[in-house]
């Protein structure tokens, strides 16, 4: 089953070199294009609800580990009792490349589809959702990389997450890799959100601890880096808090038992709500860095995330600490009376440090990048490929290369 969501996404347009970012300074927006349904045994209403879209052709995307778990049954039962033909296809791999969606998309038009299906993780969801655009997008997918770049509304496409951290069934962006070039882009804008995303928790039942470990800080990534944001919002920060809240409290639980479905029901909607919030936020540094680690590196993005979330927070403490008090505090965390002790907000921030390091140590997540085979020669040329993330612009520390390179080398 695949363990490399991708979630490098960018929910606004680029904004204009050195342009300040002030509360308010500009309109604030919040949208969710897509439907959710949540429940047990949700996988099950996907028929009828193509069906209602007069679909007759439905192409199922999947990768072959979730295949082989036979998740996709319940939804390919769901479309042949509505009367579908449907097709599947499995080819997806982690951090998916430009000639794979190619690929995909030769299979959709040979098969006639006119809606698709994604049943995985964030890399079959980005695949379905790319391949969604080429057909009926001329292309190449590359020129569509940045905000709104292509004209035409994508195919219909449902969404079904079988991990618990892309959040990729909501979100309006797609990340494919361009392995010439060992760049990971994005294509964004409201037409490519899926139309209807079933979050059922019968899907994750079961998934390798190691998976929902690193799905899970995925999740918790997302929540905690749109609370910082620069672009953060009243609403957005409501569902950033609410989702750390519900990944913290419950990640531990699921990893040590996958099976315990009020677990893994909670971070499975825990990591929609902060897709939700980092839809209208993006992101920041830990995302900036953690992209060159799965382009060069093949690190799964919720390890390359999970292992430079710390050094980050740490980072950006310096500029946000009352929002990192309020992330040591929704993950459980006292911090009162800590002030009449004599200990600096600054001190309080880094709780949240703490807090992210403790549990990252609980679930087995690794804790440096030379573990994981990373060459320390590589750091430059990953800072220059970090530092052209739209994310650094609006983490809430100012940052710049050297000071990338920096938080690589602590990582290390």
């Amino acid at each position: 089953m695949s363990t490399t969501p991708a979630t490098h996404r960018a929910p606004a347009p680029p904004l204009p070199p050195g342009a300040p970012i002030r509360p308010g300074a500009v309109p604030q927006t919040f949208q969710n294009p897509t439907r959710v349904i949540t429940g047990e045994g949700c996988a099950a209403e996907v028929g009828p609800h193509a069906a209602k879209l007069g679909a007759t052709k439905v192409m199922v995307v999947s990768d072959p580990g979730v295949v082989r778990a036979g998740i996709p049954t319940s939804v390919i039962e769901s479309l042949h009792a509505a009367g579908i033909e449907t097709l599947l296809y499995s080819e997806v791999e982690p951090d998916p490349r430009i000639e794979l969606v190619e690929a995909t998309l030769a299979a959709y038009k040979a098969f006639g589809g006119q809606l698709i299906v994604a049943v995985g993780g964030g890399s079959a969801i980005d695949v379905a959702t790319a391949t969604a655009i080429l057909a009926t997008n001329p292309g190449p997918l590359r020129s569509y990389e940045g905000w709104e770049k292509f004209p035409n509304s994508p195919d219909p496409l449902f969404a079904l997450p079988t991990t618990v951290g892309t959040a990729a069934e909501v979100t309006p962006f797609v990340v494919i890799t361009d392995a010439a070039a060992k760049f990971k882009f994005t294509i964004g804008s409201p037409k490519a959100a899926p139309m209807i995303a079933f979050l059922d928790p019968m899907l994750v039942l079961g998934l390798p601890a190691s998976v929902t470990a690193a799905t899970a800080m995925d999740a918790l990534t997302h929540a905690i880096e749109s609370y910082t944001s620069l672009l953060s919002t009243p609403i957005s920060e409501g569902l950033a808090l609410q989702a750390i809240r519900m990944i913290s409290a419950n990640i531990r639980i699921a990893v040590a038992n996958p099976n315990n479905l009020a677990a893994m029901n909670a971070l499975l909607i825990g990591a929609n709500i902060a897709g939700l919030a980092f839809s209208n936020t993006r992101l920041g540094n830990v995302h900036a860095t953690a992209h060159p680690l799965g382009a060069f590196w093949k690190i799964p993005h919720g390890v390359a995330n999970a292992l430079m979330l710390p050094h980050v927070m740490e980072f950006n403490a310096l500029a946000c600490p009352l929002r990192m008090i309020d992330i040591a505090q929704a993950m459980g965390e006292s911090v009162a009376g800590m002030s009449m002790a004599g200990t600096t907000e600054h001190d309080a921030a880094l709780r949240a440090v703490q807090a992210v390091r403790r549990l990252e140590a609980d679930i087995g997540i690794p804790a440096r990048l030379r573990d994981l085979g990373v060459d320390k020669a590589s750091i430059p040329d990953m800072a220059a490929d970090a530092m052209k993330s739209a994310n650094i612009a609006i983490n809430p520390r100012k940052t710049t290369i050297n000071e990338i390179i920096s938080l690589y080398e602590s990582a290390w």
